[in-house]
């Protein structure tokens, strides 16, 4: 009986996982959540820099050059996988689910020189965090612009 209870408890919550799982699908899932993600590594990295940079944390040689690392190692990812054409949010069903621009594909040169700067400037941070809060300070101008690169002309504003 205990066996027979347990086998029905685990069909019903698969039933019920499974029909959740199907009400939040949408196209390009996977992609755009494995893109959402690795802005978020982005984002962290970042901001413990940035903190260090304005003062809202001490600055610690050893955290700053993983912190740059990390983001230089991201920039050299390839994650082309992760934007598929078509997972943009004027695409039907993604709506709230992105907010990347559909003239990323279409000026995907533009896209790959934007994306070159990011990666150049983090090459100096990179190559200079552990040396002290000064030389963060100094080079987060130039990675916050490799950032805007993109999100200015290829992401579609929060309050849009």
């Amino acid at each position: 009986m205990k066996k027979l209870l347990c086998k029905s408890a685990l069909v019903l919550s698969l039933c019920a996982t499974s029909s959740l799982a199907l009400a939040d699908d949408f196209p390009f899932k996977k992609q755009i959540t494995a893109r959402q993600a690795f802005m978020q590594v982005y984002a962290y990295n970042l901001g413990l820099l940035g903190a260090m940079a304005k003062g809202e944390a001490d600055y610690d040689a050893k955290i700053a050059a993983a912190a740059a690392a990390n983001l230089l190692a991201a920039a050299n990812m390839d994650n082309s996988t992760m934007w598929p054409k078509g997972s943009d949010a004027e695409a039907p069903g993604l709506d709230g689910k992105t907010r990347s621009k559909p003239d990323i594909w279409s000026t995907y040169p533009e896209v790959t020189e934007k994306h070159q700067d990011l990666t150049d400037a983090l090459t100096k941070m990179a190559a200079v965090a552990g040396n002290g809060l000064d030389a963060v300070k100094a080079n987060m101008g130039a990675v916050g612009k490799g950032c805007k690169g993109c999100h200015k002309p290829f992401r579609v504003p929060k309050d849009e």
